[in-house]
């Protein structure tokens, strides 16, 4: 129980071994499947949740334990609006509702998300197996506003056909893009992840000639080889700091869909030491910069949901701090998209639905 828990360590102070805080399984290496959960905390349903958190990583290490192979992984994220329901500790300096976007043509809509589970293997059963028991655990305590199970599909590609994820940083670049520094003492060893559910239109896709799709994308469909097209999905995508040096983010998105329901889709998953790279890939994305009013994937992918969560690092869940207030709501602070100061925060809720009409089908532009 969370409760029961020895006397927490600051994030950012060094551990006894001398190493910095222990990071969550962010930087886990590309796995062939996946399932990822978004919930909101029910009134009341704090403890609950905290006891699941600080249990999780035993939960992981007790499903993936006789598939040594499977490479299980989880990385839970923290919203905005639950931040303050569930510690009494210091907020991360850059965690905020998604902010959404609208461009001349297309939107990305904020949706509702106070937890994300981020569960990935080599085998489905492992990852659904584990979310068997987080849901087991939550079940009464928490609202399922989306669920997505992803694949790995053909050589790595997504169901546009281009392979997706070839720039990802690797090794100390990975880390450097990834996770929280000094910057940010009491948080050191987290992240910042936005996800993003993106529905394909592939019927309008398929009927564009190979070169038309390619020139879209900024990448050769067969070799994916980068082409010099400045107004590509790959160009408007890569941000630059202001020495000039590219700024990156770690993906793990995910194809998924139903033939069945005519349903096929990326979800998108980007983590972060800092927000602001992300959302200012999306904002170019949706609306534009000088080579391109937006990205013309647009026309052929939706977003129909977007959220942002702070990742705490794995030292973070190891030693919870306490509730604040005795285990009341919180007074979240003001900020966009949030209440007013003075007015409690309750967890959004939807009744399970996003409000954004039936997921199990496409959505055209």
């Amino acid at each position: 129980m969370a409760g029961n828990r020895r006397r927490r360590r600051r994030p950012g102070v060094t551990s006894d071994s001398g190493s910095g805080a222990e990071p969550q399984g962010v930087l886990g290496p590309l796995t062939s499947a996946a399932i990822f959960l978004v919930l909101t905390v029910d009134p009341g349903g704090e403890e609950r949740v905290r006891d699941l958190l600080a249990d999780l990583p035993g939960l992981r290490r007790s499903v993936g334990f006789g598939v040594p192979g499977g490479q299980l992984s989880s990385v839970v994220g923290i919203g905005s609006q639950a931040w303050d329901r569930l510690f009494d500790y210091p907020r991360p300096a850059q965690l905020h509702p998604f902010r959404e976007l609208t461009g001349p043509r297309h939107h990305a809509p904020a949706t509702p998300g106070d937890l994300l589970f981020h569960l990935r293997a080599t085998r489905l059963d492992l990852c659904f197996l584990l979310a068997s028991h987080i849901m087991d655990r939550l079940r009464g305590a928490v609202t399922l506003e989306d669920e997505v199970q992803g694949f790995k599909f053909q050589d790595v590609r997504d169901l546009l056909g281009f392979v997706d994820g070839t720039e990802n940083p690797e090794g100390a670049a990975a880390k450097a893009a990834a996770l929280i520094g000094d910057e940010d003492p009491d948080h050191t060893g987290g992240s910042y992840v936005i996800v993003q559910k993106y529905l394909h239109d592939l019927d309008a896709w398929n009927t564009l000639p190979v070169e038309a799709q390619e020139k879209i994308i900024g990448r050769r469909k067969a070799s994916n080889v980068e082409l010099d097209e400045d107004a590509s999905h790959v160009a408007l995508n890569t941000i630059t700091g202001p020495d000039g040096e590219e700024r990156q983010i770690l993906r793990d998105n995910m194809p998924f869909g139903s033939p069945g329901r005519g349903e096929f889709g990326t979800y998108f998953i980007g983590y972060a030491g800092t927000p602001e790279v992300t959302e200012q890939m999306l904002d170019t994305m949706f609306c534009g910069n000088g080579s391109a009013p937006y990205d013309r994937i647009l026309d052929f992918s939706t977003a129909v949901t977007g959220t942002l969560f702070y990742v705490p690092s794995a030292d973070f869940l190891d030693d919870l701090p306490p509730l604040p207030f005795g285990g009341q709501a919180a007074v979240i602070p003001s900020a966009p998209g949030e209440p007013e100061p003075g007015v409690l925060a309750p967890a959004p809720s939807s009744g399970g639905s996003l409000g954004i009409g039936n997921l199990n089908r496409s959505t055209t532009p």
